[in-house]
């Protein structure tokens, strides 16, 4: 019985202390990124300043992140809602017409949807999240789908015999079953957005492509390393963070 209770309690020890390194280097790098300056200096000798001073680290990050939430709020919204009427039998005609217009906007390179963006809402954060929503929404309403089509018709056929509406259905029943899928779209489209945002420098939004952009334009790889390291970092941890949050879920469920 000890040794059977204490597998689970190790499993989330271990999905913790995965979760716990990433994030702790991201908060070192973020923080003490100029005291690496020898480093970068030993390594890149020739380099003036190895060390990205524009903007602090901490600065990047936040904006970074800023512009990902921006896009994952109304992509979550839309995505979840779209998900469902094309679900409900009023809307089941228009899955195919939805499945194709979300895949155009995936398809899309981010930088053509942000040369298209900017004409329309200038420079700065504004394109940036219109391409990341574009981009990111895909993965979103294509798991809400699975998720509700995947719940079994003797979970459906219980709450018809408890005599739910079709909203209570929906809210009581189906969402709660299908939130590990649509959890796992959501991630994917976060994860996806972290390293995309990083291209929305190029039209001037504040991010961690900034050193990046600028390194590559200026032929200083100490601050391509940098900006890719720390944006690698934050992709990683926030993956982290999802699986312990899935984790949640499935002992909720019952499914580990």
């Amino acid at each position: 019985m000890n040794g059977t209770a204490a597998l689970p309690s190790a499993r989330q020890s271990s999905r913790i202390a995965s979760a716990l390194l990433p994030t702790a280097l991201l908060v070192a790098l973020v923080f003490g990124m100029p005291a690496l300056q020898p480093l970068f200096h030993a390594l890149f000798p020739a380099l003036d300043r190895p060390i990205y001073t524009r903007a602090s680290f901490l600065t990047l990050t936040l904006w970074h992140v800023g512009l990902v939430l921006a896009a994952t709020v109304p992509v979550v919204i839309a995505g979840v809602a779209a998900g469902i009427f094309v679900t409900r039998r009023s809307g089941r005609e228009f899955a195919g017409i939805l499945d194709t217009v979300t895949a155009i906007g995936q398809t899309f390179p981010p930088a053509a949807v942000l040369a298209i963006a900017v004409p329309l809402a200038g420079y700065g954060a504004a394109p940036t999240v219109v391409a990341l929503i574009a981009y990111g929404i895909l993965p979103v309403v294509d798991n809400t789908i699975a998720g509700l089509r995947g719940v079994s018709p003797a979970a459906l056929g219980a709450a018809e015999g408890m005599g739910l509406t079709p909203r209570q259905k929906l809210l009581w029943v189906e969402l709660p079953l299908a939130a590990p899928v649509i959890l796992a779209g959501v991630r994917t489209s976060v994860i996806i957005n972290i390293g995309t945002a990083a291209i929305g420098s190029t039209v001037g939004a504040l991010s961690l492509g900034s050193p990046i952009i600028e390194g590559l334009s200026g032929s200083n790889t100490a601050y391509v390393i940098q900006g890719a390291i720390v944006v690698g970092l934050l992709a990683i941890a926030t993956d982290q963070l999802f699986a312990l949050v899935d984790a949640r879920l499935a002992r909720a469920s019952g499914r580990s």
